[in-house]
């Protein structure tokens, strides 16, 4: 992997070019989150004509089903599952969280019981590479300790400890080969153990850098506190990673404090709930006062969705729980995501980001109307949660 810094604008924001196996991918960038190797309703020529660059899958998950051995033996994820451009798998550290229930973690790694099945299994750094190298991902992350919040200080020092020592053991563990593999910053809300993560993880020398731990319930201001914290800490030649969020007007604030990389469920998830994201904010296809709106969702989008469908058509497809609406409701959320990443890329390589951002704010009305920016991202909270 090779990441080349294209140009960072004033407000901090990035753009660049990541280099992997599998394609050249475009920074800033959104992943959509195909937790089993999916991206719930759609096929991967659907995700590419969405704007799709990168997908990211889940290490936890595929080790319990199918297995990671079985998708090695078949040719791989890329393979497995029909998609042949880059791929970036979580290391499961988020659902040892998630799970606590199931879970029992101790410094050589995570003893849990399947939520499927109950059976025993033990995670450790050394076998979360093992199995992201099985899978043929393009990029990886350290298996990390995660704490939700609230957390104490000294309890959040453990798992600082402990996340720098699994990262340790992560690099010494990585087989020679072409998969990249980045370190996760941990600390919570505490600046000064953010920087002391930070400082260690760069010390390492990742391929890459993820902020972690974030969009668990910590007051809004805590998390760009922690988010600014952690990048100024960051070599400026490598990527930049913040895990599991958010809302469109969240990729802004975290492209404003230099992050190269998003990935999060809401676009996704809030297509099934019959919610679109759109240039002027949010619109809920369940209300009865677009019952005969012949307007396409967005008149501003040009994805498949708003090209040939109205918002009534849209709203009998989900209040007759027709599938067809799920797709063309994901369809339009991942457009829109990528679509304002893309904006924004263009905007910082002409020096214009400040002015972009205040487009897309004006669209959605003052602080993000219908935009609520207390919706926390996620990787999948529930066992079997996914996009």
């Amino acid at each position: 992997m090779m990441f080349t810094l294209q140009r960072t604008d004033p407000s901090g924001a990035r753009a660049g070019i990541l280099a992997t196996p599998h394609g050249d991918v475009l920074t800033p960038v959104f992943m959509p989150v195909g937790t089993y190797g999916a991206v719930k309703t759609l096929v991967p020529e659907e995700l590419r004509e969405a704007g799709t660059q990168i997908l990211l899958s889940n290490t936890y998950h595929l080790h319990l089903r199918p297995g990671a051995g079985l998708i090695r033996s078949l040719g791989g994820l890329h393979r497995f599952m029909g998609w042949d451009g880059p791929i970036l798998t979580d290391s499961g550290g988020f659902q040892v969280m998630s799970l606590s229930e199931f879970s029992r973690i101790d410094d050589g790694g995570v003893h849990f019981r399947s939520h499927l099945d109950g059976s025993g299994h033990y995670l450790t750094p050394e076998g979360a590479v093992a199995i992201q190298e099985d899978l043929g991902t393009d990029i990886a992350m350290c298996l990390d300790d995660v704490r939700s919040f609230p957390v104490e200080r000294r309890d959040m020092q453990e798992a600082v400890v402990r996340t720098l020592a699994w990262a340790d053991r992560s690099l010494s563990s990585l087989r020679a080969g072409d998969m990249a593999l980045f370190g996760i910053v941990q600390g919570g809300i505490y600046p000064d153990l953010r920087r002391q993560c930070a400082d260690a993880l760069v010390a390492m020398g990742f391929d890459g850098y993820s902020v972690g731990g974030l969009a668990l319930g910590e007051p809004r201001e805590e998390t760009w506190a922690a988010v600014q914290t952690t990048t100024s800490c960051l070599p400026g030649d490598r990527p930049r990673y913040l895990m599991g969020m958010g809302t469109p007007l969240d990729l802004l604030d975290g492209m404003e404090r230099g992050i190269d990389l998003f990935d999060c469920v809401i676009p996704t998830r809030n297509a099934r709930n019959g919610t679109l994201f759109t240039s002027r904010g949010r619109l809920s296809i369940k209300t009865a006062s677009i019952r005969e709106d012949s307007d396409p969702p967005d008149p501003d989008c040009s994805c498949y969705t708003c090209r040939n469908f109205s918002r009534a058509y849209l709203r009998h497809l989900y209040t007759t729980g027709e599938m067809l609406g799920f797709r063309l409701n994901t369809i339009h959320n991942l457009s829109y995501y990528h679509q304002l990443v893309s904006g924004a890329r263009e905007a910082v390589l002409a020096g214009a980001f400040p002015a972009y951002r205040r487009s897309v704010e004006g669209g959605w009305g003052e602080a993000g109307e219908g935009g609520d920016r207390s919706e926390n991202g996620g990787r999948g909270e529930s066992p079997d949660a996914g996009s």
